[in-house]
């Protein structure tokens, strides 16, 4: 069993982005603009978020409730029955009432960010003495960052679920954006050999 050519690897990726560093600046550059557009309408973002969102589950609930039926043979076939049938309903209704669906997905976001602290106080509780404070991290400010912003969220319902998920696509979009930029920025300057 042979072994991977690592350095052969980074060289390609690095080669990679050198020749197509215009590209990722382009791609960073609209995503900080439209980032930046979600932070200052989080609303519009909102309501585009939850229609996208209906159309991928409706898409793929269709695509899945064909290849469900084209493949009945194969194990798991009511298993895969209900979940197309789920994604259908799911997507359905996330485009026939956008502002009630933000309101779902809003509901969602607070569980998920609940679960994020959890996990982090789970993570702190086992390897703060080890890895946190080495690092000067500290993982209690962190997960009560994170429980801050679900719990803020939760308390303003309904009237949070207009801002709320267009506010953080828009922040997590700028800092992927400023990401890109970075990397095009040094790949142009890099030497890929």
């Amino acid at each position: 069993m042979s072994t991977p050519d690592i350095q052969g690897i980074q060289r390609a990726v690095a080669n990679a982005l050198h020749q197509h560093w215009k590209l990722y600046l382009a791609e960073g550059v609209i995503l900080v603009a439209l980032g930046l557009i979600a932070i200052l309408i989080p609303p519009i973002a909102t309501l585009t978020v939850t229609i996208l969102l209906g159309w991928l589950f409706l898409i793929s609930g269709v695509m899945g409730l064909a290849t469900t039926f084209w493949m009945r043979q194969a194990p798991g076939f009511w298993w895969a029955l209900l979940s197309a049938a789920l994604g259908i309903l799911v997507g359905a209704s996330l485009l026939a009432m956008p502002a009630s669906g933000a309101v779902s997905l809003t509901i969602v976001l607070v569980f998920f960010l609940h679960d994020r602290r959890c996990r982090l106080d789970h993570v702190r509780a086992r390897s703060q003495a080890r890895i946190v404070r080495p690092l000067g991290l500290d993982a209690e400010r962190a997960a009560s960052s994170i429980w801050c912003w679900g719990a803020m969220i939760f308390a303003g319902l309904p009237s949070t679920a207009a801002w709320a998920i267009g506010l953080l696509v828009g922040i997590n979009m700028v800092f992927g954006g400023t990401a890109l930029i970075t990397m095009a920025l040094h790949a142009k300057n890099a030497n890929p050999a």
